[in-house]
């Protein structure tokens, strides 16, 4: 639901998100197709899909100890909390033996797990979330909490939109892991480097946005995942 500009958190309510809120205010219209296409591909790709879920459900299930999904709360929209839905890929209670942030060679990540990550599978119970209008096909990738908490001003303007399952910044970071695998503090290399670069092209999508750019983003997201 759109908000209007005194109906956002206090803490949105600054010069910095202003810009971006007004671009976005201008086009509703588009944020109500853009909702519409979501729902509506989210439950054709569930129909279709059906088949591919069970077999990586079936995986995950057999192939380490742990339940099916990995739930997790994230933050999405005007800072709403929620648990996002994903296929396990690491080892029960990895959350708990390490960073948030996941490495390459991390040994928290199961054999199928390293499978599903690299050809983003694990990310097809979103769906859900999608359905429920947690997320969207496109948008910033959903933060943890307390990597949100750390925000700029104007990385707050990111929470105008439902986080996606894909992005401009998912895409030119898609090997992430790979930047800050040696790093000896892995939350501070991410707050302090990666994440305000990807929070760049997070930004200009919503300076840009238009159905066009959200559908191009898709695209561009299955060309560099095969």
């Amino acid at each position: 639901m759109w908000l209007t500009w005194n109906q956002l958190p206090k803490n949105m309510q600054t010069e910095a998100v202003r810009p971006y809120y007004d671009v976005l205010n201008a086009h509703r219209g588009s944020l109500l197709v853009k909702r519409v296409f979501d729902f509506s591909l989210a439950l054709l790709l569930l129909v279709l899909l059906s088949p591919v879920w069970l077999v990586c459900a079936l995986w995950v299930k057999l192939d380490s100890k742990g339940p099916v999904f990995f739930r997790q709360e994230r933050v999405t929209t005007y800072g709403k909390v929620f648990k996002i839905h994903k296929f396990r890929t690491m080892v029960t209670g990895a959350d708990k033996q390490g960073s948030e942030i996941t490495v390459n060679n991390d040994s928290r990540v199961t054999r199928s797990g390293a499978f599903l990550r690299k050809y983003k599978l694990d990310e097809i119970p979103q769906l859900l979330d999608i359905l429920a209008g947690n997320m969207s096909f496109v948008g910033t990738r959903p933060e943890v909490l307390k990597y949100v908490q750390k925000y700029t001003p104007v990385m707050r303007a990111t929470l105008l939109l439902p986080a996606g399952i894909t992005s401009q910044a998912s895409i030119e970071y898609k090997d992430e892991s790979a930047l800050i695998e040696n790093a000896a503090d892995v939350d501070h290399v991410y707050l302090t480097q990666v994440l305000p670069q990807k929070m760049k092209f997070n930004l200009d999508s919503i300076q840009h946005f238009s159905l066009w750019s959200d559908v191009n983003t898709m695209f561009q997201t299955v060309v560099a995942v095969l």
